[in-house]
């Protein structure tokens, strides 16, 4: 798509005129569109896929953050095969 790796700024009249067309260009470039006010930033629209997406990878790295502070502070860790062993060990379980 032409709009990919470009910021997508639209006026708030656009949001009023052509919502179906700001509907459809948010969930076609998968990207966030910035809308603007009087010439001025005012809000960011994107379509529930691209939240939901960015929502996971935030709690992706959140998670992960939390698992590297939690090593530094000497939490036990595990090789990925005593990991593997363990998740085989689960699955038996089951």
């Amino acid at each position: 798509c032409e709009w990919r790796n470009y910021v997508i700024i639209k006026p708030s009249a656009a949001l009023r005129n052509d919502y179906t067309g700001i509907s459809r260009l948010a969930r076609e470039s998968k990207e966030p569109i910035y809308i603007t006010k009087n010439g001025e930033g005012d809000m960011v629209l994107m379509s529930m896929d691209t939240f939901e997406k960015r929502e996971q990878i935030l709690e992706l790295r959140a998670k992960i953050l939390q698992a590297e502070q939690e090593r530094l502070n000497g939490a036990k860790t595990l090789s990925v095969g005593e990991a593997r062993a363990q998740l085989r060990e689960r699955l038996d379980e089951i």
